[in-house]
């Protein structure tokens, strides 16, 4: 059982521990040790949270961090990035919940969204897959380096309603 809160400045070292360690399988199945989630540094974390355009919700069982995601918005579209999930956690409905929140939260504090945009990597087929089920379409894709191919996605909202997934 978890609950889902918006994270706070004092949150920041335990967002980036999270995020290293959820990150750590993609680098290995890019073989790439730098990429940005692993790469991005705690002042980072900090100024995202204290910056009123984002939104970092948090997924808590109990007193553990069990999930993240973050979210800003430009124009009408939502930008979701950096959706984490602690590695031995994973298939029990967090992203899911964590998703579907942060869709919900945007939509309220911005009733004008037209669409979510996300990227994920091309041979993440698991990520893909959920991003498919919540409503998610690939639009396009972009070779970053020779072993990196980025695929973006993204969500209708004019045909769903608050609180939907």
């Amino acid at each position: 059982m978890f609950d889902i809160h918006p994270a706070v400045p004092g949150d920041a070292g335990e967002l980036l521990t999270l995020q290293r360690a959820a990150y750590v399988d993609e680098a290995q199945a890019y073989g790439d040790p730098f990429i940005l989630p692993l790469t991005e540094g705690l002042p980072r974390i900090e100024r995202l949270l204290a910056d009123e355009d984002t939104l970092v919700l948090k997924a808590l069982a109990g007193h553990r961090l069990v999930g993240a995601v973050r979210a800003g918005t430009t124009d009408t579209t939502g930008v979701v990035g950096r959706l984490v999930v602690a590695p031995d956690l994973r298939g029990r409905g967090i992203a899911r919940a964590l998703l579907s929140r942060v869709e919900e939260d945007l939509r309220a504090h911005r009733p004008d969204l037209r669409a979510l945009t996300l990227f994920t990597g091309a041979q993440s087929a698991q990520n893909q897959r959920l991003y498919r089920a919540l409503g998610y379409a690939e639009t396009h894709r972009e070779r970053m380096a020779d072993h990196l191919v980025l695929v973006h996605m993204r969500k209708e909202l004019d045909e769903v309603s608050v609180g939907s997934a």
